[in-house]
């Protein structure tokens, strides 16, 4: 896809992507996440994501939310453990209407202290509702065994107790510290030249003051493999299994996407839902993820079942894995498996505020931006054989960390 990219003097980057349509979809990604707090600030990233929609220099709340929705745009925002992300979709007239309220949200939210402490309760609330369901809450806990004792394996919202405590001093060195002008993009995906773009971006944010402290990110500990089953109150049993795996910038990333999409992935069709849940009818949920990082990655799988049938799925999960470790794949199951994958990319696009996010993410990461033949061919260069290798590395009983919330 066509994409033109203009840095500003302060270092942050405009990207632009046309696209003959009336809707626009536009959004502002930081490359600072929940690994980047302190221990005794776990949930900051995510606190300040949701007070900048409170109050700046020159709109309180409801001027803020109004700003877009009141001409029918969409705005939204999330935090992820490396970005903060503010997303928008409006009519093609509202161009400057949204670029101006995300400086204005971003970089001019004054963080009082009223809203503050009305928003450590939505938030409390919103860990509450996580923790109310196993599925969710599962998967955080998971990561914290994965990453124990690192910030990767901090729950994103926080806990009560750091939540709490977290103040304007906290958000301040937060921001100053973490909102790098030469790690922010606002990319743009619509209908206006590259000039157009170019000037709305520079009225707007060509006057950010220059912040580009360096990166201080420290490397995941040494891993080691856990088993642990928790007693819980609930209906249904809860399993997951996986271990670290390879970075954004691994050779082995492409394979083991191919890999995990085989295996788990997105459809009806992958190699455990059609044991599981297909041939057996043991699991309704089971699916596979990986999530590539700047330094690290996350292979996970996660099932949910009634508590006597856990063994047997377990089994039946392990034996799929030996499969996958024993043999090679031959050229036609592989062939599958890459149109199948590059299939769902395709169709992917069409999904635009995603695209454009995934885009604006891929600038930070890598300084540019993979055609979608770029990606095709990264795929259709995986071999048989690494998809072996990689199955030996990321699918071994002895290297997974286990964990299981059984019904008490």
């Amino acid at each position: 896809m066509e994409y033109n990219v203009h840095t500003l003097s302060n270092g942050i980057r405009i990207l632009h992507v046309p696209a003959a349509s009336a809707i626009s979809h536009a959004c502002i990604i930081v490359n600072a996440g929940s690994r980047d707090e302190d221990d005794a600030q776990m949930g900051l990233a995510h606190f300040i994501e949701h007070l900048i929609f409170k109050r700046t220099e020159k709109r309180n709340t409801s001027q803020i939310l109004n700003r877009l929705e009141s001409i029918g745009a969409d705005l939204n925002a999330y935090t992820t453990k490396e970005y903060t992300c503010i997303h928008a979709s409006f009519l093609n007239p509202y161009l400057d209407r949204t670029l101006e309220l995300f400086n204005d949200i971003v970089f001019h939210s004054t963080f009082p202290e009223d809203e503050m402490e009305k928003e450590k309760g939505v938030i409390l609330d919103e860990i509450s509702s996580y923790l109310d369901q196993p599925e969710e809450a599962i998967n955080d806990d998971f990561e914290d065994l994965i990453f124990a004792g690192h910030g990767l394996g901090r729950n994103i919202l926080g806990t009560p107790d750091t939540v709490k405590k977290l103040d304007k001093q906290d958000i301040k060195q937060f921001i100053k510290n973490n909102y790098r002008t030469n790690e922010i993009v606002i990319a743009v995906l619509g209908n206006y030249s590259f000039n157009k773009l170019i000037k709305s971006g520079t009225k707007y944010y060509g006057d950010v003051p220059e912040n580009t402290p360096g990166i201080d990110r420290k490397s995941p500990l040494a891993y080691n493999p856990v088993k642990l089953t928790v007693n819980k109150p609930i209906a249904q049993a809860h399993c997951m299994l996986g271990m670290p795996a390879y970075s954004l910038h691994d050779q082995q990333k492409a394979g083991l996407l191919l890999l995990n999409n085989m295996l788990g992935g997105t459809g009806m069709s992958s190699i455990l839902n059609l044991q599981l849940r297909e041939k057996y009818g043991i699991a309704y949920t089971i699916e596979t993820n990986y999530s590539p990082l700047s330094d690290t990655g996350i292979f996970a799988l996660y099932f949910g079942t009634d508590k006597e049938k856990v063994g047997k799925a377990q089994q039946l999960i392990f034996k799929e894995f030996k499969k996958l470790k024993e043999h090679t794949l031959t050229e036609i199951q592989l062939h599958k498996a890459k149109n199948k994958f590059i299939g769902q990319i395709a169709l992917g696009e069409e999904n635009r505020i995603g695209l454009i996010i995934a885009m604006a993410k891929s600038l930070i990461d890598y300084q540019k931006i993979d055609s979608l033949e770029e990606v095709f061919n990264k795929i259709n260069a995986v071999k048989a054989q690494e998809i072996n290798q990689i199955a030996n590395y990321v699918l071994d009983e002895n290297n997974l960390t286990a964990l299981v919330f059984n019904p008490a």
